[in-house]
Order: C-alpha cells, then sequence, then structure tokens
C-alpha cells in the first residue's frame, strides 16, 4: 500500500520558461525548488525527442531521489519505465490510467487531468491515484488549456474521493483568492500544481518558500 504523499506544493516543469538565472539548466531550478520546500515534480516535456527526454528525465530523478521528492512523468509511459520514475501523468488523449496502472504496477503513483465528473469517476476507477484539475486561471504556459469553474471542481470534489491539485496560473498574487474561494465553497484540495510562478521567478528557492507558505496558513 502506497503512503500518503504531500501534494501541497506541486511543480510541473517547462524549461522553456526558466527565468534568465537558471537558463538551460533545468536540474539546477529543479533542485532549487524542492529545497524551497516542492513535495512533488512532474516532468514534462512536449518538445523534446525521446533520447533527450530520456537524459533529462535520469537526471532529474537523481536529484529528486537525493532530496526524496516523488518525480513523475509527464504523458510518456516509456520514459517512466525507462529511467524508474515514481510514477506518470496522463491526460485525457493518453493511454488510459488502467493500462497505465497494468504497466507500472501499484506501487507507482498515477495521476490523470480532469475536467468533468465523468472524466474523474472514470479515472478513480481506472485506478488513479490524485486528479490534476484546470486551469484554474488562463496559462500561458499551456495553449488548450480552458478555464474551470469552482462549480465543476466542487461537482468532482463530491462525486470522487480521490486528492485533487489545481492547476493553471496559479502565482503567488492569486494563490491567497483562490485559497478563500476553496474555504468558501468548502472544497477538498490536497496541492497547488505551478510552472512559471516558481520556473521564471529569479530566484527560484525563495519564490517556492513564499508559495508553500502561503499554501501552509
Amino acid at each position: 500500500m502506497k503512503k500518503p504523499l504531500d501534494y501541497s506544493l506541486y511543480l510541473v516543469t517547462d524549461q522553456h520558461c526558466l527565468s534568465k538565472n537558471f537558463a538551460n539548466n533545468l536540474e539546477k531550478a529543479v533542485e532549487q525548488a524542492i529545497l524551497g520546500g516542492v513535495k512533488i515534480v512532474q516532468l514534462r516535456e512536449k518538445t523534446a525527442n525521446s533520447r533527450t527526454f530520456f537524459d533529462q528525465a535520469e537526471r532529474i530523478l537523481a536529484i529528486c531521489r537525493q532530496h526524496n521528492v516523488p518525480l513523475l512523468i509527464n504523458d510518456r509511459m516509456d520514459i517512466a519505465l525507462a529511467v524508474g520514475a515514481d510514477g506518470v501523468h496522463l491526460g485525457q488523449s493518453d493511454l488510459p490510467a488502467d493500462v497505465a496502472r497494468q504497466l507500472l504496477g501499484d506501487d507507482k503513483i498515477i495521476g490523470v487531468s480532469a475536467r468533468t465528473v465523468t472524466q474523474a469517476q472514470k479515472a478513480k476507477q481506472d485506478g488513479a491515484d490524485y486528479l490534476g484539475i484546470g486551469a484554474v486561471f488562463g496559462t500561458t504556459t499551456k495553449d488548450d488549456a480552458k478555464v474551470i469553474d469552482l462549480a465543476t471542481i466542487k461537482q468532482i470534489n463530491q462525486a470522487v474521493d480521490l486528492p485533487i491539485i489545481l492547476i493553471g496560473g496559479i502565482n503567488n498574487q492569486n494563490l491567497s483568492m483562490l485559497k478563500e474561494n476553496i474555504d468558501k465553497n468548502q472544497l477538498k484540495i490536497s496541492g497547488f500544481a505551478v510552472v512559471s510562478a516558481i520556473l521564471q521567478q529569479d530566484d527560484i528557492y525563495q519564490a517556492s518558500k513564499n508559495l508553500l507558505l502561503k499554501i501552509s496558513t
């Protein structure tokens, strides 16, 4: 049985939005984010070829292992298996979660992006460990991300008993408002996934620390 995970501050990588302080050095950026309080890392590479992605995943995994932080691979089951990552995060156009579970085994983490109650229920039925729900705000890091309203998140919350991670445009400026709306709507949210709010900052360590402080209070 897997131990409960801390999803509170969840980093999704995008090396194209790294600040000049970390240009072409995703490994250093990820390590600074972990030192600042990131609890789980998802490696996302939409444009890299398989060999580049594999090499990057091996380097990032070594850093995550050193700091005892789980590494998930976005979309690519083959890369996750090849490097021995802690799991995968799957979109609606990727392999179904039940197939991923057969390939990865029971001890790996599987997250699924969901925008509807039906998608969330299917993910639960297929053996997902958590749901990624978004975008909660407009975002520049994912071109096809459509904003989801809190009413839909509440419906998913009530229909499916899985940890929910919110993603999409979350930053240090809007996090407090988002948390207020979560409390007002009595939503059970396990974590917040961020990209540019950490990676685009000149001081990634401090940016991560500030976000975690807001999440924890």
